[in-house]
Parts: C-alpha cells; structure tokens; sequence
C-alpha cells in the first residue's frame, strides 16, 4: 500500500512536519510494509516561515515587535535560500496570533495586528525585494489597520483626531479618513504576496467578524460590534481611496489582514495553490493509494479553503481515497464528504481539556493513523 501523506500542523501543538512524522508512524505500526511519502502542507499558519525556510536553506532572522495585546513580545521573519531576489517570509501567527493571546484576553476587538507591520517593515530595511506572508492562526480582527498603521499610515477618526494606534478593530466604528501618503518607502519597490484562504471576505454575513470572531473570544455583541466596525473600515476605504474590500476575495483572510494587505497592493493568493508553488511540490498525488490529511479541526468550515478539503477535491479528481485525522469533529462536518473527503476521525480518545490534548498530540496521532490503516486493511481483506 502506497501513502501519501500531507497534514497540516494542529495550532498550538505540532507543526506539520511532527504531525506528518506521527502519522507515518502510526501507519507503520499497522502496516510495516506500506510505502509513505510525507508532504507536510504549512498553511500560512504557525510553521509556516520555518517550513519555507528550511525548504529553501534559507536564515531566520529574530526581533521583537509589540504582540496582538499590545505588550512586546519575541518575533521572527525568514529570509529564504536560492531565490531570485532577496525574499522574506512572514507568519503572520507569529506577531499576531491566537497562540499569542491569553484566554484571558481574548477579546478580538481590542487585539492587534501593529507587529505584523513591524516584520514587514524590518524586511524592507533589509533590503527584500519580495515578501511572501502566511495568513493562517490569527487573534485579530482589524482588518489589518494595526499593521498599516506599523508602516506609517495615518488612520484619522470623525473628529480629524488620529485613532490611537493598535486600538484594535472596534477603534474602526470612528473611523472617517485614511491617509497612507507616509508610508515605508521600501513599499514602492516590494512585491508583496499573501498566501491566504480565498473564501474568506471582510464584510457581510459570512464576513470575518461573524464567522470567526466567535472562535478568538468575542461575545454575540462583540461579534456585532466588529462587524459594523469593519464594514465602517471598508465604507472609508472605497470612499478615500477608491478601493473595493468588502468582498474582495481573500479580504477576511486572518481577521481582515487581507484587506489591509490590499492597499499595499499585495497579490492575494489562494493557500493550496500557493503552497504547491512555493514549496515546489509538483505530481503530489502520482503513484499513490491513499490519502491521509489532517488539521486541528473538521467542521463545515472546512471547504472554505482549508488544507483538508483542497487536498481532497484534488485527490478525488484521481479517483484516490482520503482519509482525514481531525482534533475535533465541529458542526455540519458532513458537508466535507462532498468534496471528496471519503472519511474523517476525530484522534481523541476521551473527554479531555485543550491543555491535555494538546499535551497528547503526537501520541494521539500516532494511534490515530494506526487505526485508521488497521480499518483500511480490514476493507481491503473484505473486497478480496
């Protein structure tokens, strides 16, 4: 039997190239004569700048910037290896992620996205030419206007006062005017890239705000207050500088990162296209039986550009099966059966907490693969 293997990291846990490590484990314990190939996928989340890096023999610069609750914290930003140009790769998780945001203050009204700017602009004054970002794993929900403000743009409220910067998004509802005469210089010569989930969109009903900001902390009113806020943001925008981000696609992407990465004039690109570019990963899916995926979690969510999904709907197109080992099993999971998903597992085991599951990951992984081969070669013995 010939594996592929191709999981996302699990937020907060292991990285992609653990996970897919614990998979392949867990397959050989039940079948140790399969043929595994491991493509680990790194989203744009966490690992994201790691993964690239060592892809490309590339360094990993260190610096800190202030953090998503606005106190300083330890940071980084890769510099990758063979390019053509001087290239930086940017997480944006690692400035202004979840993983960064206590429990205790998550509240995504008030939460930042000022560092990814401050790795932005410490790119540029390194001389890149070309910065490709990961969107994936964020706490926020500003609409990137804590990283624009990080490269010198003036975010101006009703009453011609300047909105105190990294206030977060519900500083958005005044907001009156934009101006980005000011900004970083090296801006004029950079290409900007941004590896992003496509589907997401900055406003209205299925905007970032109502269909994330629930899972960062916020309240049903918080949740209403940051929508109206980024729908004032995107009012403003289209008014003061002629550009449409309500629905453009990929504007919601990381709290409405997307958005802000727009007026820079950034490229938003698909992740699962993205991802097979960057990491120059060609003919994935050749010379394989079966697929086996995994992320965090599996809900209705999931076809919205997620790895899972994405890598399904091209697996399916070549008639292989796939398989999908998911922390948790979320709301109208079912939906993913329609995009070539052929099953999905949650790998615990019992009632457990974030903290002991998280602690139990790698274990789980492993035992989770092994039982989902040992099911699979029960089928196979089945059909004979």
């Amino acid at each position: 039997m010939k594996v592929l293997v191709c999981p996302s990291g699990f937020k907060g846990s292991v990285s992609p190239d653990t996970a897919a490590d614990c998979i392949e484990a867990g397959i050989l314990r039940a079948a140790p004569t399969a043929a595994v190939r491991k493509v680990p996928l790194a989203d744009g989340g966490e690992g994201f700048a790691h993964a690239l890096v060592a892809a490309t023999d590339g360094t990993i610069r260190k610096l800190r910037v202030i953090g998503p609750v606005g106190e300083p914290i330890h940071s980084f930003y890769g510099i990758l290896g063979n390019a053509p140009v001087k290239t930086a790769v940017i997480e944006m998780a690692a400035a202004a992620g979840l993983s960064l945001v206590p429990p205790s203050c998550r509240n995504p009204c008030v939460t930042t996205t000022f560092g990814v700017g401050q790795l932005i602009a410490a790119a540029l004054d390194e001389g890149a030419k070309r910065i490709i970002i990961g969107c994936g794993d964020s706490g926020t929900s500003d609409g990137g206007a804590g990283m624009l403000q990080a490269l010198g743009a003036r975010l101006v409220g009703r009453y011609g006062q300047e909105l105190l910067r990294a206030a977060g998004g519900q500083s958005l509802i005044s907001l009156a005017g934009v101006d980005l005469s000011k900004m970083h210089p090296g801006l004029k010569n950079v290409a900007i890239e941004a590896v992003c989930n496509w589907k997401n969109v900055l406003c209205g009903p299925q905007g970032v705000a109502r269909v994330y900001a629930p899972q960062k902390g916020a309240t049903e009113h918080q949740t209403e207050v940051l929508a109206a806020a980024l729908e004032t943001y995107a009012v403003v925008i289209h008014r003061t500088l002629g550009i449409k981000i309500a629905d453009a696609p990929g504007s919601g992407a990381s709290g409405g990162l997307g958005a802000g990465l727009l007026l820079l004039g950034a490229k938003l690109r698909p992740r699962y296209e993205a991802l097979m570019e960057d990491f120059q990963i060609k003919d994935i899916f050749d010379d394989c039986d079966l697929v086996i995926t995994a992320e965090g979690g599996v809900d209705d969510q999931t076809p919205k550009g997620k790895i899972p999904a994405e890598v399904a709907m091209r697996a399916k197109a070549k008639g292989i099966p796939v398989i999908v080992l998911a922390g948790t099993v979320g709301r109208n999971a079912s939906v993913n059966y329609q995009v070539g998903i052929d099953a999905f597992t949650s790998i615990l085991q019992r009632p457990s907490t974030l903290e002991e599951a998280i602690g139990e990951t790698e274990r789980l992984l492993v035992e989770g693969a092994e039982g989902a081969i040992r099911l699979v070669g029960i089928g196979r013995r089945m059909v004979r």
